[in-house]
């Protein structure tokens, strides 16, 4: 007899690329207002030389993270930052104003999916919905959140910067499955990285789906969604 599977009980889904689209660059949705903080803030560099050096700082802080597993806070690369750039220490206002700044000014690449939070609504009917993210501010998350009307559908909230490890850290979901009261073999994750999402979920022991449009990856087709919004379909009896 072929054993019995288990009956899902746990939905857990990435944030950023799964259920928002968004942009990557550090640079391209423009940032007047940073270079303004940094203005009256003393510094000497000009508008490129801002964004060079905060490319590099970061990439250096991304580098180390991706290495070690270990997350980063906005607040780290901020400091390291403004270090580089301005010729005093900064102020913890300044700081705090910088990033604030840096962070409403990235906003602009982010967008909501149309229909994300009816799908939501729907899940949270029938399972435990869970929310597993690498993110450098949890407020950015915590106020997208707010804004979709999604907040309370989810009955954890793990963000790498508080966990202390990111994606693909088994530990990360370890801990959203305990948080929750939940198991790994009746728990399915929802991402859009293959490496980061699907490998990491799998290696916790959970189910993977992936979101892989153009077909890029050698996953089963069963475990294979071209948009977040199939997701109820591949779960669902």
């Amino acid at each position: 007899m072929t054993p019995e599977v288990p009956a899902l009980t746990h939905v857990l889904f990435d944030f950023f690329g799964t259920l928002v689209t968004y942009s990557e660059s550090l640079v391209e949705q423009g940032y007047g207002g940073s270079y303004e903080v940094l203005v009256a803030a003393g510094t000497s560099v000009d508008y490129s030389g801002f964004l060079e050096c905060w490319s590099d700082t970061f990439g250096e802080f991304e580098l180390r993270a991706q290495q070690s597993l270990d997350e980063f806070s906005m607040d780290e690369v901020c400091e390291e930052f403004l270090r580089r750039v301005l010729t005093q220490p900064a102020s913890a206002e300044v700081i705090a104003r910088f990033r604030d700044t840096y962070l409403m000014e990235w906003n602009r690449g982010v967008e909501y999916i149309p229909g994300v939070t009816s799908l939501l609504e729907d899940l949270f009917e029938r399972f435990s919905l869970v929310l597993v993210t690498n993110t450098h501010h949890a407020d950015l998350v915590r106020d997208h959140l707010k804004t979709m009307d999604a907040a309370q559908y989810f009955s954890t909230v793990v963000h790498s910067v508080e966990h202390g490890k990111r994606k693909p850290s088994r530990s990360i979901f370890e801990s959203a499955i305990a948080r929750s009261d939940g198991r790994p073999e009746t728990s399915v994750y929802v991402g859009d990285s293959y490496a980061t999402d699907y490998l990491g979920a799998i290696g916790a022991g959970l189910r993977g789906l992936l979101i892989d449009p153009e077909r890029r990856y050698d996953v089963p087709q069963s475990d294979r969604l071209a948009h977040v919004l199939e997701t109820r379909a591949l779960i669902v009896d």
